[in-house]
This record gives C-alpha cells, sequence and structure tokens, in this order.
C-alpha cells in the first residue's frame, strides 16, 4: 500500500470518519434515476419475456446473497413474500443446487444470476448456458442477465451507502381460542 493509500485508509477508519457513509443515490440522484429507469426497463422487458414475479424476486434474493447486501434481501424478501413465494423455498435458496424445490426453469435463472454476478468464472458460464439453453428462450436469458445485472447494481450501492436495515417487530400470537 502506498503512504497516500495509507493515509486514505486512516482517514476513513479514525473514529471521526467511522459510521459515516454517503448515500450514494441520495448524494447524486440523477445518476440513481437513471438506475432506477433502467430497472424499470429491465422489469418490462422480464414481464415481456415471461418471467413471473417470483422468478424475477429469486434473482433478486440469490444475487443479494452472494453479494451480502442486507437491505436489498429484506426489500425483496418482501417483494418475494407479497409475490406469494413460500418461506421454505426462501429458506433454501442458498442450497437451491441441493433441493427439489426448484423448477427446471428457476435453476437455469438462478445459475444465470450467479454466473452474471461472478462473471469471471468463464466455467460457471458455460454451465449456466448448458442448463438454461434448453428450458429458456433466448428473450428470458436475457432478462434474466439483465434483472442479475441491475440487482447487482443496486446491491452495490446499498453496500457502500449502508442503507440500514431496521428491525421490525415480531407479529404477536393470536390469543387462544378459549372453549
Amino acid at each position: 500500500m502506498t503512504d497516500a493509500a495509507a493515509t486514505s485508509v486512516d482517514k476513513v477508519t479514525s473514529a471521526e470518519g467511522r459510521g459515516k457513509r454517503v448515500f450514494v443515490d441520495k448524494q447524486s440522484p440523477r445518476a440513481y434515476g437513471a438506475l432506477a429507469q433502467t430497472a424499470e426497463a429491465v422489469r418490462a422487458v422480464a414481464a415481456e419475456a415471461g418471467l413471473d414475479r417470483i422468478l424475477v424476486e429469486l434473482v433478486n434474493l440469490r444475487v443479494s446473497q452472494i453479494n451480502g447486501c442486507a437491505y436489498c434481501l429484506h426489500l425483496h424478501t418482501k417483494a418475494a413474500l407479497r409475490a406469494s413465494e413460500t418461506t421454505q423455498r426462501l429458506g433454501v435458496l442458498p442450497a437451491w443446487r441441493d433441493t427439489e424445490v426448484f423448477t427446471p426453469r428457476e435453476r437455469a435463472a438462478l445459475a444465470l444470476a450467479e454466473a452474471t454476478t461472478n462473471p469471471a468464472d468463464a466455467a460457471a458460464q458455460e454451465a449456466a448456458y448448458a442448463v438454461a439453453r434448453p428450458v429458456l428462450t433466448d428473450d428470458e436469458i436475457s432478462a434474466v442477465i439483465w434483472v442479475a445485472i441491475t440487482i447487482n447494481a443496486f446491491n452495490r450501492i446499498s453496500i457502500m451507502s449502508k442503507h440500514p436495515v431496521r428491525p421490525v417487530p415480531a407479529p404477536r400470537p393470536a390469543a387462544a381460542a378459549q372453549d
């Protein structure tokens, strides 16, 4: 590390600099707005290609899991549940290859999403395409890749901004019925 880089790191890790993050979406709203417009276009492309909301949310969640984006995991878990995804499938999503709860189409999309998130793994890309080709159309493959690209960008915004995830109170159990 150069002296200039070390000084820069020291400034960031000093007591006064710790915890202060720039919310890049708020700091640069025009750039964020352009990404939001891209996300809208990608949602439309996904719908036109025939990808249902649950499949799109599975891709969003799997990419966010790989990237470790707490904010996007929180947001897209809620969206998946609203789209009627099951808690079982959400719970096993990190181990999707080891379950029988995902369809061949979903498995192909998840493999493509992972290959898009880790583009340096050429073998994973080839394997993902080999799985995707028999079950996804060209439009669906393109849409899945665009969904993964877009959520990767949002993950980086939230991770670098340290967007908070605040606790949500657990629902109170219903009172036991009395005879």
